[in-house]
């Protein structure tokens, strides 16, 4: 079972293929951004962090992926609407994609990019 994981592989390796797919396309566009990023296991699920700056966390559950922008998720400019969790947090937002769902890859990249900017 992925609470178990000692790492991101680990983590992603027995989720149902649409899970590591969602999961797996954030990860690579995060390593993509910033090379420099470091994945951990932190609660059970992957982070990243930048420095020691947590900047993101990924995680699976039954019936959706989610993708947090955690340290100034709140702070960013969201132009393509693709926050859809945590809108009411004061510091992070969330990103929740159900099986079959998708989103613009580029609009997600220049989230990430902003996001990695701002910290």
């Amino acid at each position: 079972m992925h609470g178990n994981a000692k790492n991101t592989d680990e983590y992603l390796q027995d989720l149902p293929e649409w899970q590591q797919a969602n999961l797996s396309l954030f990860r690579d566009l995060v390593h993509k951004v910033s090379p420099d990023i470091i994945e951990e296991i932190k609660w059970g699920v992957p982070v990243f962090l930048l420095g020691k700056r947590l900047a993101f966390a990924m995680s699976a559950f039954k019936e959706h992926t989610k993708y947090n922008f955690i340290t100034n998720g709140a702070l960013l400019n969201d132009s393509n609407n693709l926050f859809n969790n945590g809108l009411e947090s004061k510091k992070s937002r969330g990103i929740d994609l159900q099986e079959g769902q998708s989103l613009d890859k580029a609009a997600l990249e220049d989230l990430i990019k902003h996001a990695i900017d701002e910290l």
